[in-house]
């Protein structure tokens, strides 16, 4: 199943583990495990690869960095086979990714002797690229009649679905708004005009799919691996001038 009809779906760089989060999901859909606890799942690889990161063992911390990757196309796809979307899962896995997120630069700072500033300059990158991607996908799953447990306007605490508790998307919504509203606020600002755009075009969507959290933690583990560890932090920093560049080139699409 797909957040996108058919027809709209585009070529996503950093869905590459959606294949075998199919097989995983399907190999879960009539056991007692739900999405929740791929989650949890993906979580702990993410520490893993963290500890990994700490022990200098960078071809597995590449590993588990996509294994996390994998497993959280995975939790979203059960959650489509078995017919139980929830808020509770899509804001914990937003809220556990950008608590990683940081974790792990963190970790590579403390074992690269990173300036703790251009750490954060390139976590606050990190973030506003994921958010760009997300912004233009959701824009294009409500358009297109796609996937709409993530909206485009994070704005007022929803409603509860069937099968969860109210109290927890309340809790996780809470925690969402802190971690990611300033970030959200920030893409509308640059490029508020999106939201009503005609035509977002599949290429385009491919090319920004390079700011997607799969993509960002794949680049992570390979410079990891092959011994580019101090150039991390740089290029984050550095690659997020491309923001400005996607939004200019969407405008110019829907001018």
């Amino acid at each position: 199943m797909s957040k996108l009809p058919k027809q709209n779906q585009f070529l996503d760089l950093s869905d590459y583990g959606r294949p075998i989060a199919k097989v995983i999901a399907n190999s879960l859909k009539n056991t007692s495990l739900t999405p929740i606890h791929v989650t949890i799942a993906f979580i702990i690889s993410g520490l893993i690869a963290i500890a990994c990161i700490l022990h200098h063992y960078y071809w597995a911390t590449a590993f588990f960095l996509v294994l996390k990757s994998i497993l959280d196309a995975a939790d979203g796809e059960l959650a489509r086979i078995k017919n139980t979307p929830s808020y509770t899962g899509r804001y914990l896995d937003s809220v556990s990714d950008i608590i990683l997120n940081l974790l792990i630069l963190m970790t590579i700072r403390y074992v690269t002797d990173a300036s703790l500033l251009l750490t954060l300059l390139a976590f606050f990158g990190i973030q506003l690229q994921g958010t760009l991607y997300n912004y233009y996908y959701v824009i294009l799953r409500n358009k297109h009649n796609g996937d709409t447990t993530s909206r485009v306007f994070e704005n007022e605490t929803p409603v509860a679905l069937n099968g969860e508790k109210q109290r927890d998307v309340n809790i996780l919504f809470g925690l969402y708004t802190i971690f990611y509203g300033a970030f959200d606020k920030i893409i509308y600002k640059l490029d508020s005009d999106a939201v009503s755009s005609q035509n977002i075009p599949n290429w385009f969507m491919t090319a920004v799919s390079t700011f997607g959290l799969g993509f960002q933690l794949l680049l992570i583990g390979i410079m990891l691996a092959i011994g580019l560890k101090h150039y991390i932090i740089p290029f984050f920093i550095g690659y997020s001038f491309f923001i400005l560049v996607f939004i200019a080139i969407r405008r110019l699409i829907n001018r």
